[in-house]
């Protein structure tokens, strides 16, 4: 049964979106069957991963509205175990669609019901809002990763995310729980990052991911390339954080693959390492290359 993971937080621009591309793509790399759902009617999850705007394509919309089934909406991507089930601008009209119809707060998730078989994650994008779409993701998942800047005012919003949080388990989604809290955007050289760090790992304690996630350039230049940022640059500080956040999310969950023995033959490059392994496609050298998470 797959696990269902919804990258949530109510306050804009603390890099949801990248976050769940980049996670999404990453655990891909591991070799794991993962899909990611765009929650979000800005649709910048779906761009981000190459899918150009096109009103005829199936999307979250027609799930959430009953006029498809999540197999027929499935898109691939570049990644050999990625998938995506893209958004549409007419999501904006699904809160106002869905307030009168039944079962409004289960929609998706008896729409991703038939896939969790099929994939072993399924990431979740929520838009930055506490609305119908945020609680269908949330009443579908079985936890939430909350990515958040080291800031004054995230403090502040995740107090209020936690409430609705505890609030759909009492009614809605008793098994819903924190996967953990990620930092974005991080800067440690300041005194602020130190101070919200240190609130947040006495209120969290382990939820607090050991991962975060720097300012970095090239991640922000991959959504315009329509890569996650393993495929635009692997080697840059912001891929290879986000490989070690599927790491840590995958080991909390305690998944472990038993990978072959490389042959005796092989070059050192083609070596099968001991798993969780990313791979990572070098264009210039037009070979599969695969990185040992453990030396990382």
């Amino acid at each position: 049964m797959g696990r269902v993971l919804a990258v949530a937080n109510q306050k804009g621009g603390v890099g949801k979106t990248t976050t769940a591309i980049n996670l999404a793509a990453s655990i891909a790399a591991a070799e794991v069957n993962t899909l990611l759902v765009d929650c979000d009617p800005q649709s910048n999850a779906s761009s981000g991963l190459g899918l150009l705007k096109d009103p005829e394509r199936l999307s979250t919309y027609h799930l959430l509205m009953g006029l498809a089934q999540g197999e027929a909406a499935l898109q691939k991507t570049e990644l050999e175990q990625l998938w995506v089930i893209p958004a549409h601008k007419n999501l904006i009209g699904a809160n106002i669609e869905l307030v009168d119809a039944e079962r409004r707060e289960f929609r998706l998730r008896d729409a991703l019901a038939p896939l969790r078989e099929r994939f072993r994650y399924i990431v979740l994008d929520c838009p930055p809002a506490l609305d119908l779409l945020t609680l269908n993701a949330l009443v579908a998942a079985d936890a939430i990763l909350i990515p958040m800047q080291a800031e004054y005012f995230a403090l502040e919003g995740i107090s209020e995310l936690l409430d609705t949080i505890e609030r759909i388990r009492m009614g809605l989604n008793p098994s819903l729980t924190v996967e953990g809290v990620v930092l974005t955007m991080f800067d440690d050289r300041t005194n602020l990052a130190q101070q919200v760090t240190s609130e947040l790992s006495k209120h969290f304690g382990e939820k607090l991911c050991k991962t975060t996630i720097p300012r970095n350039v090239r991640l922000a230049e991959a959504p315009s390339h329509g890569k996650p940022a393993l495929l635009y640059d692997v080697r840059s500080r912001g891929a290879e954080s986000y490989i070690q956040l599927a790491k840590e999310v995958l080991e909390r969950n305690g998944v472990v693959f038993e990978m072959p023995s490389a042959d005796s033959d092989q070059s050192e490059e083609k070596q099968v390492v001991n798993a969780p392994r990313w791979k990572r496609w070098i264009t210039e050298r037009n070979k599969l290359v695969t990185i040992n998470i453990n030396e990382r």
